[in-house]
């Protein structure tokens, strides 16, 4: 913990559904849901206006519609949230280059590297952050951000999360503990459900519990390592530096069908899509991976995971999905699938020959049941899914910081060509966006971000004027 509030934290509001109100007028203060538009998809963002109703992040997208049947289900333009991001990450880089992304919508900032001077003074870092948000808005045409200032990046993440919407919270050095005392130890990192659920059972609901259990206790309920990194936070210390290049551990990519699949052919063909999903983005990184990895889960929500690890390391397509082949042929999937994923890891810069022994590599394999993922399939932060097949999203990525991907990209896998939300074009009527599409029909709303709302046209979804952008 530092000794001035000297980290910065910025987090984009509603940032998916945002960027969809800004660039569709006639969605502006309306409730907008973002993420899986079929029966097995999740929320991935709501706007302000959809989580009036109690539609929020994760939720399985059918109880969004339960809950807010009129609001706009969209299926995500991920090409504009990138160049979003990309716009603000630039704002935050002149400020410091210390800045580490987190994901398409959220960074620290070590204030302590600003190029210029600055005060660290409560009436100097609140000009500061007007500055940062004004810049933001320009930059982006009119997204808001919440910021939070403190002496680590526990507190002014926290701090962020208490001036949501559109606000900034200074967490002055020396109120941490007293700022942090009276909330749910769910604010703390690494405090999930399970983990919840273990400290509750000991009468652990506050952060000022979890301030005065003896540290033993709280080790033999989570673990050593667990238990005292819960320790620290509870007490406000984190001496966590800012990273702006933060290491990718792994690149992967997933899909989520919308009906069970047994056809192994089918599953062998996505197999090889997504290892080449996985390869190309290895290519754009310029790395190497030594380890593959398939994700398999299963009708009544079983995972399994099968991996094999090479002796050497390759960014080569063709070994990736020979190798994610034949792990899928260690798994009994006669019950239907409802989610596939190949994965790589062990990522390194310099590429290893000796690759074909790795038919002599060890296999490793683990089953598990993932309990808390019943009701729904798990949701990945902004930034961290894609909802469209885009081979070439590392490239786009805003540069200098982490693969906001790392953790999977995530796909529902649809045979849908008119995606609501979608930007479309039309020969005579110009540009809008997919209002809805089926039963050989695809109805769009002609509007742009810098057009009052337009008018809704019903064509043929093979109309040849109308084209997708």
């Amino acid at each position: 913990m530092r000794s001035r509030a000297s980290i910065l934290h910025l987090d984009l509001d509603a940032f998916f559904a945002s960027v969809e109100q800004r660039d569709k007028p006639s969605l502006r203060g309306k409730p907008v849901v973002v993420g899986g538009i079929g029966p097995r998809g999740v929320v991935s963002t709501a706007s302000y206006e959809a989580r009036v109703f109690g539609v929020h992040s994760a939720m399985p997208t059918a109880e969004a519609r339960r809950r807010c049947p009129y609001a706009a289900f969209l299926s995500g333009r991920f090409d504009a949230y990138r160049v979003a991001s990309r716009a603000v990450m630039g704002v935050l880089r002149e400020l410091s280059p210390l800045v580490e992304p987190l994901s398409l919508d959220e960074a620290f900032v070590d204030l302590g590297a600003a190029t210029e001077p600055i005060g660290f003074d409560r009436e100097s870092l609140t000009a500061l952050a007007t500055r940062i948000k004004t810049d933001v808005a320009e930059a982006t045409d009119g997204l808001t951000a919440s910021i939070g200032i403190g002496t680590s990046k526990f507190i002014a993440k926290l701090a962020t999360e208490l001036g949501k919407p559109d606000g900034f919270t200074l967490v002055e050095p020396g109120a941490e503990v007293e700022l942090i005392s009276p909330m749910s130890i769910r604010a703390i990192p690494g405090v999930g459900p399970a983990t919840f659920d273990k400290l509750r059972r000991i009468g652990i609901t506050t952060i000022a519990d979890l301030q005065a259990i003896d540290l033993d206790e709280l080790v033999r309920e989570v673990g050593r390592a667990h238990g005292s990194v819960l320790k620290e936070l509870a007490l406000a210390r984190d001496d966590r530096g800012v990273e702006p290049e933060r290491e990718a551990k792994s690149i992967s990519v997933e899909d989520t069908f919308e009906t069970d699949l047994v056809d192994r052919a089918e599953l062998l063909r996505i197999i090889e899509t997504d290892a080449r999903q996985v390869a190309v983005r290895l290519t754009a990184a310029r790395l190497f991976a030594r380890t593959v990895t398939i994700k398999v889960r299963l009708h009544g929500f079983v995972t399994h995971t099968r991996s094999r690890t090479l002796t050497g390391a390759t960014d080569r397509v063709e070994l990736i999905s020979q190798i994610a082949r034949s792990l899928l042929d260690e798994v009994d999937t006669s019950s239907g699938v409802r989610l596939l994923g190949v994965g790589v890891a062990g990522l390194t810069d310099v590429l290893q020959e000796d690759l074909f022994s790795s038919a002599e590599a060890a296999d490793q394999a683990e089953d598990d049941v993932d309990a808390e993922v019943a009701s729904a399939e798990p949701a990945a932060d902004e930034g961290a899914q894609s909802i469209r097949d885009d081979p070439a999203a590392l490239e786009r990525q805003p540069s200098g910081g982490v693969d906001a991907e790392a953790a999977g990209l995530h796909r529902v896998r649809r045979r849908l060509d008119w995606p609501p939300g979608a930007d479309v074009e039309h020969d005579e009527h110009g540009r809008g966006w997919v209002w809805g599409a089926g039963l050989g029909r695809v109805t769009v709303r002609f509007e742009t971000s810098a057009s009052p709302p337009g008018p809704v046209r019903t064509f043929a979804d093979d109309d040849p004027l109308l084209h997708r952008m």
